[in-house]
């Protein structure tokens, strides 16, 4: 049985990327195993990371996200009476929708509420009463967590570590 041409090969490449099953490394990968990524390890690292801060904050009510907004949103009112869903979002890292969602959850646990500001598309959120509460429980013991999950290095490789985070999180 004969086929044409241009089946011949569709049907060659077919039968090759099902027979196909190493992948090879050496000539796709500037590394020579993932431990040498550094896109790999901040995965792993981040994701062990993340983990172990939201076992902390499962038992306060809170997700991770919800802490961050509600952290940041301490930090800015630390200095500022009002500041924006915009200036949060931005300070946290985190797009205009997501930011909204998590404060408007927040405002549904009562830990935040939201005043019009003089420009009637901005919103001004704010801490309640019970919202400084939960951050002054869950900021300690976050940070506690990072002293925990951290400790493996010294305090000159933290100090180093951190230059780094800012370096690439900031320039």
């Amino acid at each position: 049985m004969r086929f044409h041409k241009k089946t011949s090969n569709v049907l060659r490449l077919q039968w090759e990327f099902v027979h196909e099953k190493n992948v090879n490394f050496k000539e796709i990968s500037a590394h020579n195993t993932p431990n040498q990524s550094p896109g790999f390890l901040l995965w792993h690292i981040s994701t062990s990371w993340r983990s172990s801060i939201g076992a902390i904050l499962k038992p306060i009510g809170l997700t991770h996200p919800q802490f961050v907004v509600l952290a940041t949103l301490g930090w800015l009112t630390k200095k500022e009476k009002l500041v924006t869903q915009a200036a949060i979002g931005k300070m946290a890292g985190i797009d205009p929708n997501t930011i909204s969602q998590i404060i408007r959850g927040l405002e549904l646990k009562a830990l935040v509420k939201r005043e019009s500001s003089s420009d009637r598309r901005a919103k001004n959120p704010t801490l309640t009463c019970t919202g400084t509460k939960i951050v002054n429980k869950a900021l300690p013991a976050v940070e506690e967590a990072d002293n925990q999950f951290f400790s493996k290095i010294n305090q000159k490789e933290t100090k180093d570590m951190i230059h780094i985070f800012q370096k690439l999180a900031f320039d």
